[in-house]
């Protein structure tokens, strides 16, 4: 049975959790973040300059680093949710991500990992042997953060008592507070680590990095005796797989008109029901066979069922619901795919600009994204401070607005953001000069907006999608929730990869014309790459919009303190 270690205070020992516990906990987001984005955004320079890459494959690199650490995250969830617990996942993962971040160190420290280059001219590529050092740091740091980011948010908001009305508030709130934690990790990698990357060297661009996840490990574990601790309970594949075999064995039995008849089992479901107990819903009623009592359902004597042919109502409801989120869920994929570019095409725009500050200072085309990051963190705090309260008078809502909303808001400003990269890059190209490689009059800053729009969209998309995910998933599956939270970001990437190799592939002509060039982007059409984008995203809103209307939320039936049922709760956007 899932336990709640030292839930209330007894003989005056202090309640654990609460905020207390928030820099302890961000300290090992803030450590991955600061090393993960601050070698990211500038993973494209690193591969292209220093171990002389072609930029496709640069940028396919990229873009299959990210998403393989936002599949990880799937493996992570598995081990905390089944056996490990959320603490020590982080805890272990960390030290493997640390590991990874010092063999990554010395890939360019290291003179033998080192490429030469000839004067710039016909530069000798990085050989098998220092690929393989590169690409094994890189598995290290997708499976430390695969420990990392499943746990983190539901490790944190399980500090906060969802059953005490005081605390409940904090519980949503820890979102915003999260999402601005991890905002300004990645701003100081993309200016303090960026530029020491630039400017002083890899060596303690990497470095640094390095040693800020030392500390933050440091932290977290010295935070252990304040933390509230939920046992785990089991893995949750395996009872999703059992409703299903279950449901498979039971397809020709008729089904029972009066729900009510269908397996209940409040002492089985107690270690996966804390919170609040599923009720039955009418969707997917095939699967409601898996609850359906028959004789073979129990050995003889016994009063335990065989899982494999019976299932609660509760644990049908899981799978139930999980099903209901994938629609939702998806729809995140394309906004992320779109929000990719900036560490890839856009980056490389930058490159090819004027980025003079002043006469004698210039901004380096990887901090760019500084840009989207800030706009990213006023817009959380707008949102908090002013769109919130003005919303929750209007709306009556605690939240101002649903997370559906929210997201909704996020999507388009995501779609308004391409549509505007296409137009600068139209106009970019207008002003070129007659050399394709020299920096060109035109400023960097007219990339700000889509910067900007980006950053908008972020803190309403992201943060939106972990609170549904958050809020809808079973509780006893909440690392679940957030690896397909991190999942949604592989997928991104992984369709970046995927749409760029066939847009280069079937966009090429006779004439060697491609939209997108290895060489130059100067002689492509990178803009039609943008709208391509921005129509496939216009396509995934309206979808988006369907799935939303017609989504049902989860039915909790919540039980008091004394146990006793309390009536139902659908979750504080209804």
């Amino acid at each position: 049975m899932a336990e709640i270690k030292t839930k209330g205070k007894k003989h005056g020992q202090r309640v654990k959790g609460g905020l207390i516990t928030m820099p302890f906990i961000f300290a090992s987001e803030a450590g991955e973040k600061l090393a993960v984005v601050g070698f990211q955004t500038n993973m494209i320079s690193y591969l292209t300059i220093q171990l002389h890459m072609p930029m496709t494959k640069a940028a396919n690199t990229l873009t299959n680093f990210t998403g393989t650490a936002s599949l990880t995250p799937l493996l992570g969830a598995f081990v905390a949710d089944s056996f490990a617990g959320k603490f020590w996942t982080i805890t272990v993962s960390s030290i493997i991500y640390q590991i990874g971040l010092v063999s990554l160190t010395l890939t360019a420290v290291l003179p033998k990992q080192k490429t030469p280059s000839n004067n710039g001219e016909s530069c000798q590529q990085a050989n098998s042997g220092q690929l393989a050092i590169l690409y094994i740091s890189l598995l290290l740091l997708a499976i430390g953060s695969g420990g990392i980011r499943p746990c983190v948010v539901p490790f944190g908001a399980e500090q906060f008592d969802k059953t005490d009305e005081k605390q409940k508030p904090s519980t949503f709130k820890f979102f915003d507070w999260y999402y601005f934690c991890m905002g300004v990790s990645k701003l100081v990698a993309v200016t303090v680590i960026v530029y020491i990357q630039d400017n002083i060297g890899w060596g303690w661009g990497l470095g640094v990095p390095s040693l800020a996840m030392a500390f933050s490990i440091i932290g977290f574990v010295i935070g252990y005796p304040l933390y509230r601790n939920i046992d785990p309970v089991g893995s949750p594949f395996a009872r999703l797989v059992q409703v299903c075999v279950a449901a498979y064995k039971k397809r020709k039995l008729a089904m029972v008109l009066d729900h009510k008849l269908l397996y209940e089992n409040n002492e089985l479901d107690a270690s996966i029901s804390i919170s609040g107990k599923l009720l039955h819903t009418k969707q997917m009623k095939f699967l409601d066979k898996a609850a359906i009592v028959t004789k073979e359902d129990f050995s003889k004597g016994g009063s335990d069922p065989n899982l494999w042919r019976l299932s609660t109502v509760h644990r049908v409801e899981e799978l139930k619901t999980i099903i209901r989120m994938g629609p939702i869920w998806a729809s995140g994929i394309l906004p992320t795919l779109a929000y990719t570019q900036q560490s890839t095409f856009s980056l490389q725009q930058a490159k090819i600009m004027n980025t003079n500050l002043t006469k004698s200072l210039k901004i380096p085309a990887a901090s760019m994204i500084v840009f989207t990051l800030t706009t990213m963190l006023l817009t959380i705090i707008f949102y908090n401070r002013i769109f919130v309260p003005i919303m929750r008078k209007i709306t009556g809502r605690e939240q101002g607005i649903t997370f559906f909303t929210r997201m909704g808001i996020g999507f388009f400003l995501s779609v308004l953001a391409t549509l505007v990269a296409g137009f600068v890059e139209m106009k970019r190209k207008h002003v070129l000069t007659s050399n394709p490689d020299e920096k060109i009059s035109f400023s960097v800053f007219w990339l700000v907006p889509q910067y900007a729009l980006y950053g908008m969209s972020d803190a309403f998309t992201s943060i939106g999608r972990l609170e549904f995910l958050y809020d809808q998933s079973p509780e006893s599956m909440r690392s679940t929730a957030t690896a397909l939270f991190w999942l949604v970001f592989a997928l991104g990437n992984y369709g970046s990869t995927l749409l760029v190799t066939l847009v280069h592939k079937w966009s090429a002509g006779q004439d060697g014309s491609n939209w997108l060039q290895n060489e130059s982007l100067n002689e492509g059409k990178l803009e039609y790459f943008y709208w391509l984008i921005t129509l496939l995203q216009a396509l995934n809103l309206i979808y988006y919009l369907f799935c939303a209307k017609f989504y049902t939320l989860k039915p909790i039936q919540v039980a008091s303190n004394d146990n006793v049922d309390d009536g139902v709760e659908l979750g504080p956007n209804v």
